[in-house]
């Protein structure tokens, strides 16, 4: 009996516990916490305050109610001579335990409907970005501001099976981050391009589903620079554990300039396409573009995996004319996994990635592949 009650009073003393537990864990300690995490923005914000509300509501109910019961077992138990009454009903009592719950679901949907009110709350936004997610990494495209890129993991696959040492950044490391302002209400328009993924930034309180052919948006305004960090919560293939989300806050003057930078990249890209690209720069390029986009699948040594993704080595399409191959990366291919990359790679590095499949690992077609190859092929479809 006394090992019982023990058992109870720690189960009720546990909510407390963790709410002084949760208000002194360090950021650095987060994957730790108990609770959950505050966040940066107004909408994480609003998240944190209802739980918290709804949390201190419970623990209050729950101390009453275990209290009364503790006290009732006690005072009223056999030993001191106590005698169970017998009645029917009381209808005091019952419109008590009905008035009462109805009040205080009351007293929680209204904070709750408020909440929820400024997260669907998307109108009147700064800046526009479109997040679209593919098989596995995330686009990026800035509204209005001719700015668009996508964003892959960083990590090697060396380091993911185990052939190199995990650095510091593991699994959560991109080639490009997403960068937004501070100060500036943001909103997300988030769409899925093949499968369904989700966009999630824990200290945002964001997450929508990414779903084709379909737009939903959400938003986010904080003050606080840094680097914040989320993942695509929605099973979504092979890689699905391999396309992070990486958010880069910067002061205002700091973003402009950023995006000052972005936009000359642009307007520099279009003057490549043009270019003739040496055996030797399209093979470097076309190695990074391969590892970062094609290796997950067809592996880095160009051997695929058999049975599911098919070897490049000694392929029949990279040893074959440079039109077909061009095609598939563009087109992709009907009823297989491989997707269309028109939307996801530039023309430079679609044909630098031809010209490295073409000529890697023993391949030795010898011929090149030139931005301005695939840019015709696109106008002639």
């Amino acid at each position: 009996m006394l090992k019982r009650a023990q058992a109870l009073f720690l189960g009720l003393l546990s909510p407390v516990i963790a709410l002084a537990i949760a208000g002194n864990v360090s950021a650095e300690s987060a994957t730790r916490q108990l609770n959950m995490p505050q966040g940066v923005t107004e909408v994480s914000q609003a998240a944190y305050d209802i739980h918290m509300i709804m949390m201190w509501i419970c623990t209050v109910i729950g101390i009453a109610v275990f209290g009364f019961m503790f006290y009732v077992m006690y005072a009223h138990r056999k030993s001191r001579g106590a005698v169970a009454a017998n009645f029917h009903e009381n209808h005091v009592v019952e419109l008590i335990w009905t008035i009462v719950p109805a009040l205080i679901l009351i007293v929680m949907a209204i904070p709750a409907t408020t909440a929820l009110l400024k997260v669907y709350d998307t109108e009147n936004a700064d800046i526009d970005i479109k997040v679209t997610g593919y098989q596995w990494k995330w686009q990026y495209e800035y509204i209005g501001e001719g700015v668009k890129y996508m964003s892959e993991l960083r990590t090697s696959q060396d380091e993911i099976y185990g052939r190199a040492p995990k650095g510091e950044h593991y699994l959560r490391e991109v080639t490009e981050p997403l960068v937004i302002p501070t100060g500036k209400k943001v909103r997300f328009l988030i769409t899925g391009n093949d499968v369904i993924h989700s966009w999630w930034v824990p200290d945002f309180g964001v997450k929508r589903d990414a779903v084709p052919g379909l737009f939903t948006a959400a938003w986010a305004k904080t003050d606080q620079p840094g680097t914040y960090v989320g993942e695509c919560t929605e099973l979504c293939g092979l890689g699905h554990a391999f396309m992070p989300v990486v958010v880069e806050v910067k002061e205002e003057a700091e973003y402009n300039e950023w995006l000052a930078g972005k936009k000359a990249e642009a307007a520099e890209y279009a003057s490549t396409i043009g270019k003739e690209w040496t055996f030797d720069e399209l093979m470097v390029r076309g190695e990074d573009v391969y590892n970062r986009s094609c290796a997950a699948c067809h592996q880095a040594d160009g051997n695929g995996i058999p049975g599911v993704f098919p070897a490049l080595k000694d392929s029949p399409i990279a040893l074959g004319a440079k039109e077909g191959h061009i095609a598939v990366l563009i087109d992709g291919v009907a009823g297989t996994s491989m997707q269309s990359f028109a939307d996801q790679l530039s023309e430079v590095d679609i044909a630098a990635v031809v010209h490295y499949e073409r000529n890697a690992w023993g391949n030795d077609v010898g011929d090149v592949t030139q931005p301005i190859d695939v840019l015709n092929y696109k106008q002639g479809q």
